[in-house]
Order: C-alpha cells, then structure tokens, then sequence
C-alpha cells in the first residue's frame, strides 16, 4: 500500500505544476534567505570582531590601581569610624615591574598563542603649530605583529623597520592627517613629566577604529623606556592571545592567583561589544525564521488549495478502501517531495545570493568587499529547519484531508 501511496503523491505532484512550483520556490526562497542571513551577519560580527582585536587582545595584564588613594583605610575597612585630617595622596607603584617572570609564566601555558609586552604613556602630537593629545606604544615589535597583526593595516612603510629604528615611530593615518605629517617628516612628542623627544615617521597605519587611527603613535619599547626613564624590565602592559577568543575565562582564573596585577578578558573590559554581537545573532536567526515561517503559511495553504481541488478524488479513495492515514500519507508524502527538492535548491541559490553580495564592493579599513562567511552547518540547520516546517506545513491539510467522509462528499 506504501507504494501506492507514493505513487499517487508522485501523479498529484505532476498533475498541477504550477501549483508545485510555487509551493518549492516558497521552500527556496526561504531556505536561500536563511542561509545567507546567517552568513551575512556572521560575516559582520566576525568582521566587527576581528577590527576590535587589532587594538584588543583576549587577555590584558596590567597594574590597576585604586581610584580613591587618599583614604586607604576607609577603603579597606569600610564600616570603620575614620577621621582622617589632611589625607596625603599615597604614590602608588606604575606599571608591571617583574615582567620577565611573568612572561616566563605565560610561555608554559599550552593554550596561549602569543603574548606582547607594551610601555603605554600619554603625549601630545607636536607639530609646528599643531599639538593633539594622544597615546604612544612603546611594542615589543615582532611580538606586538603576532598580537594584533598590525602590519596588515599599514598604508605607508613597514612595520618591522621600528624594530631597528630608536628614533621611529609609526603613527594612525588620521592623527597624521591632523598633524599634517607624512612619512620622513619629524614630530615632536611632550609627555606628562615634561620629556620632550623628537622622532621621524617611518609609516602610517589604518585599522579602520577611529578611536586608535586619530591618536595612537607606535614607537620601540627600549625606546619608550627611555622617554620614561624606565629599567628594561618595565612594562605597563601585558596583551595576550589565545586559541579561542571566547574562552578565556579558564586562563583568566588560571593566571589571576599567580600574577600580582590585575589579569582583565577582553569580554570583561567590553561588555557592550559583546552584547552587540549577540544582539545581532539574536535578530539575524530571527529575521531567518521569520522568513521560512512565511515561506511555511505559503506550502500550507497551497497543500490546502490541493486538497479542496482534490477533495472528490480523495473521497473516491477513501471509498475505494484506502484509510485515513493513507490520505494523510499521500499528502505528507507530497510535502516531504517539496521539502527535499526546495530545501537542495534553496541552498544552491542561498549560495549564489552569498556569493555575490560578497563581491559587491565596500572599501571601509581593511575590507573591500561585503563580509560573508560560509558555514556548513548553517545550511544544514536550513535544510532541516525548512523541511520540518514544510512537514508541518503539509501534514495539517493532510490531516483534514484523512477525515473527509466519502458519503458527504459524492452525496454533494
């Protein structure tokens, strides 16, 4: 009987084509949508992510120190009657001073990929009459290149020449827009303890992030220990990478006992970035469902128009013998056909669609294309996700179908 059902679906199938048609283009544009949705906001967030880690590593390591340090022991024990007269601001240690061995730390740790170390001071930008407020990094060149694959935005010169240049430094393309400065032109920097220093520009960089194009300079760190009057074992900053960026809550708590500083994820220190990302997860899935939802109200009222186009045909069968759950399993049958067929060529096209709206061009940092990314379990999360809903689409006309009484029906 089974495949005799199958056939008569197959004979239902072919006889109204158009409405077949229709009914697998529903499941594929669906399903096409789906597919590159997902893609395209994955695409956006990976990109999102990847120009927030050239100026953000996963891990920070750095010296935090207490906000209010007038009152310390009102601080430490706050319920405390203290009256203190003339409170002294106490000078509280800058920077990592044992950094040599907590790097030698951070080289056991199998899950960490590569690490920098960075003297990070603030400065004005000095340029004949243009003075900008701005930050310099004195880098440990080469590891602050695996870090935050910063020669990738260089525009101008080459990074790894800083390493060999003590009077080099390497500004964001806007800040030197804004001095009027461009490669082999000098510039002045003055610190906060009224160090001056002068530098040549050896080249420019853009990662697209306004907030480190417009006032960051890169200088060597022996370099920036020198402008600090510092020992070669200072550091103010630590940055480290790891295999997944989304897991660093284990090596934070692995790291936070051992190293006398504070030991800072990236998700810690940017709480909305995160939440943007899962914002727009949270839309682009339901932006997706929402259309093979649509797509599903179409199959159904399709299968529901082929009922009644068929009903004395059904009640034709059901007299010639055939049950309830056979008609359901004509109809369900049919449903699952257009499924299949519409969710294979749904993502076909949702293939195609991704493939050129990732050609379109979209010049902003380092892209030049729109971002797309092309998972595989997204499309078979499509697939499934458009045939269930098809079934269901199909099964509950085929469910009215099986209950249609035979004698009501050629009685008129």
């Amino acid at each position: 009987m089974a495949s005799v059902n199958n056939r008569i679906s197959r004979t239902y199938l072919t006889s109204s084509p158009g409405q077949t048609i229709v009914a697998i283009l529903g499941v594929v544009f669906g399903i096409s949508m789906y597919v590159f949705m997902t893609g395209f906001m994955t695409g956006v967030n990976n990109t999102q992510t990847e120009l927030a880690f050239s100026a953000l590593a996963h891990v920070h390591i750095y010296n935090d120190r207490p906000a209010d340090r007038s009152n310390i022991i009102q601080a430490v024990y706050p319920d405390a009657v203290v009256n203190i007269s003339h409170p002294k601001i106490i000078k509280y240690t800058d920077g990592i001073k044992n950094s040599a061995a907590i790097t030698a730390l951070l080289k056991s740790q199998p899950e960490i990929t590569s690490y920098t170390t960075q003297v990070n001071f603030n400065v004005f930008f000095k340029n004949t009459g243009n003075k900008i407020n701005g930050t310099i990094s004195g880098v440990d060149v080469q590891n602050e290149d695996k870090v935050f694959n910063i020669s990738k935005y260089m525009v101008k010169g080459n990074w790894i020449d800083l390493e060999k240049r003590s009077d080099g430094i390497i500004l964001g393309s806007e800040l030197a827009s804004n001095l009027s400065v461009s490669i082999g032109d000098n510039l002045n920097i003055l610190t906060a303890d009224g160090v001056s220093k002068n530098y040549k520009v050896i080249g420019l960089f853009e990662t697209g992030v306004a907030g480190t194009d417009k006032i960051k300079g890169y200088i060597n760190i022996n370099a920036a220990r020198q402008v600090q009057a510092a020992n070669a074992a200072f550091v103010t900053d630590i940055q480290i990478n790891i295999n997944d960026y989304n897991q660093t809550e284990g090596l934070v708590n692995k790291l936070a006992p051992m190293v006398p500083y504070k030991v800072e994820s990236w998700q810690m220190a940017n709480e909305q970035l995160v939440a943007g990302s899962e914002l727009r997860d949270i839309i682009a899935i339901a932006v997706s469902l929402t259309i093979l939802l649509v797509a599903g109200f179409g199959i159904y009222n399709i299968m529901n128009m082929t009922i009644n186009q068929k009903i004395k045909e059904i009640a034709i069968l059901k007299a010639m013998g055939f049950s309830g759950n056979d008609v359901t399993q004509i109809f369900l049958t049919e449903a699952v056909i257009i499924g299949i067929v519409g969710g294979v060529l749904g993502m076909g096209f949702g293939l195609l669609i991704s493939w050129v709206v990732n050609r379109v061009p979209f010049k902003i940092a380092n892209l030049e294309t729109l971002p797309m990314t092309y998972d595989w379990q997204d499309y078979v999360l499509a697939f499934i996700f458009g045939l269930i809903i098809t079934v269901i689409a199909g099964y509950l006309p085929a469910l009215k179908a099986s209950k249609i009484d035979p004698v009501d029906i050629i009685r008129g």
